[in-house]
C-alpha cells in the first residue's frame, strides 16, 4: 500500500464519513435504548456493562496498538534519512582515495544522484514524477559503481577497493531499504476491525445515553469528533509526507549534504 495520489480529499472523506457514521449509530443506540426501557425498565441494565467493557477495551487496545506502530514507523523512516545522508556523506568523502583523474566525474554524478534522492520525495504523492526519479537514481547507481570499481583497479590498493566499494555498497543498500519502509502500513484487516469497532462502540455508548431524557449533542458530537480525529491522526501518521504531521522537514540534512558538494 503506498501513498494515495488524492491523500487530502481520502483523509478529509474518512473523517467526515467516521464522524457521520458514529453520531448515526449513537442516535440508533439511543433509540434502541429508549425503547427498550419502556418495554422492559427493569432489564434494560442487565448485562450492558461485561459488553461495553469488552467492546470499549478492545477499541482502546486496537486504537493504541495502530498509533504506537504508526508512530514507531514514522521514526524508523525519519533515521533511514540520517543513515542515507551518513552513507552517502561516507562515501563521498571516500572519493579522495581514488586516483584524481577519476574524481571530478564521479563527484559530478553523486551530485545528481542526491538531487534525485531529494526529488523521489519532493515529488510523492505524485507517484509517477516520483517513481522517474527513482529510476533516474538507480541508474546513476549503477553509474557511479562502474566508475568506482574502475577507479580502484586503476589505484590497485585492496584497503581502498574495500573502503571506497563498501561505502558505495551501503549507500544503495539505504535505498531499498527505505523504499520498503515508505510502504510499511499495517494490514487493511486492521482499519476495517478499527472502522467496526468505532461502530459498535458508538451504538453501545448511545445506547447508554438513553437513561438521560434529553440527548446530549455536546456528549455525541464529542465522542463523534474524538474517535474519527484519533483515526485520522493516525492515518496521517502513517503517510507522512502529504498530510499535516510530516517527515520533510529531516530532509534537511541531505540538503546540507548536497550544498556541502558544490
Amino acid at each position: 500500500m503506498d501513498i494515495p495520489s488524492n491523500f487530502p480529499v481520502t483523509a478529509v472523506v474518512l473523517f467526515t464519513v467516521i464522524f457521520a457514521s458514529c453520531l448515526i449509530l449513537l442516535e440508533v443506540g439511543r433509540r434502541i435504548g429508549v425503547r427498550r426501557r419502556t418495554l422492559d425498565p427493569a432489564g434494560a441494565e442487565k448485562g450492558l456493562g461485561t459488553v461495553e467493557g469488552a467492546v470499549f477495551g478492545i477499541l482502546g487496545l486496537l486504537l493504541a496498538f495502530t498509533f504506537s506502530a504508526a508512530a514507531s514507523r514514522f521514526e524508523v523512516r525519519r533515521e533511514l534519512i540520517v543513515h542515507e545522508t551518513n552513507a552517502i556523506g561516507t562515501a563521498y568523502l571516500r572519493l579522495d582515495l581514488l586516483p584524481a583523474t577519476d574524481q571530478p566525474k564521479l563527484r559530478e554524478d553523486f551530485r545528481l544522484y542526491v538531487d534525485a534522492r531529494l526529488a523521489v520525495y519532493r515529488k510523492l504523492p505524485d507517484l509517477q514524477a516520483s517513481n522517474a526519479e527513482m529510476s533516474k537514481a538507480t541508474a546513476l547507481q549503477g553509474k557511479i559503481w562502474t566508475q568506482a570499481v574502475a577507479g580502484c583497479k586503476e589505484a590497485d590498493s585492496p584497503a581502498v577497493t574495500s573502503l571506497v566499494l563498501s561505502s558505495l555498497n551501503e549507500m544503495i543498500d539505504i535505498t531499498t531499504t527505505r523504499a520498503v519502509a515508505r510502504q510499511a502500513h499495517p494490514p487493511a484487516i486492521i482499519f476495517l476491525m478499527l472502522f467496526v469497532l468505532l461502530l459498535a462502540s458508538s451504538l453501545l455508548a448511545g445506547y447508554g445515553m438513553s437513561a438521560g431524557e434529553w440527548r446530549s449533542w455536546l456528549h455525541m458530537a464529542g465522542f463523534a469528533g474524538i474517535m474519527a480525529m484519533a483515526v485520522y491522526v493516525i492515518i496521517d501518521i502513517e503517510f507522512p509526507r502529504v498530510g499535516f504531521v510530516r517527515i520533510d522537514s529531516t530532509d534537511h540534512i541531505l540538503v546540507d549534504l548536497r550544498n556541502s558538494m558544490n
